[in-house]
């Protein structure tokens, strides 16, 4: 009797945890259609969604030691996985959106656009959103050091919370509280 699909899923990637090349490519033969889907489906950006399921492998050939059958199958697992890559993603390009970000003798300005919103802009759309972007890039550095580093490093690195509080070495909450702190000065400052 021929082994079930989760079966050699399971013996697939017990072999990938060993380091076995060729299993890894047999499993990302097998799954690489549906999460690709499932990532395209979600981001609903043709070009990004091959980057998703990159993150996915990669973290599939890392963690593939960590995968317990007990909990879900492999093809379950892949698909969490793929969401949670997918979710990150989207949250990066969240605050991507919501933040302007000026360099001199750039702008460069992400903004969330309505599906109604003509995207064609006039001059002068396009000098007072240059602007507003020196502005707010003025009154970001009139924040105090360590609450313009946090923020920098969460919008403009797109670093999550953890990953700043390792990189400067401080405890999470304090990471939390110099961005909250700094976002609230910023929208004050902003609204004036």
């Amino acid at each position: 009797m021929a082994p079930s699909q989760s079966e050699s899923d399971r013996a697939r990637l017990a072999a990938v945890a060993k380091g076995d090349q060729k299993a890894f490519s047999q499993l990302y033969d097998r799954l690489s259609g549906p999460l690709y889907s499932l990532a395209l489906r979600m981001l609903g950006d043709a070009a990004e969604a091959p980057d998703a399921l990159q993150d996915v492998f990669l973290q599939i050939w890392r963690r593939a030691s960590a995968y317990d059958p007990a909990q879900s199958s492999v093809f379950s697992w892949a698909v969490l996985m793929t969401r949670s890559r997918v979710i990150d993603r989207l949250r990066a390009r969240g605050r991507r959106s919501r933040v302007v970000v000026y360099q001199p003798g750039e702008c460069n300005i992400h903004e969330a656009i309505s599906p109604d919103a003509s995207t064609e802009e006039s001059a002068a759309d396009t000098v007072g959103k240059n602007d507003e972007a020196a502005r707010v890039r003025s009154i970001l550095n009139q924040l105090p050091s360590d609450q313009r580093e946090a923020i920098e490093l969460a919008f403009f690195s797109d670093l999550t919370h953890h990953e700043i509080a390792q990189r400067l070495n401080q405890p999470l909450g304090t990471i939390k509280a110099r961005i909250r702190r700094g976002l609230l000065r910023l929208k004050e400052r902003i609204a004036v």
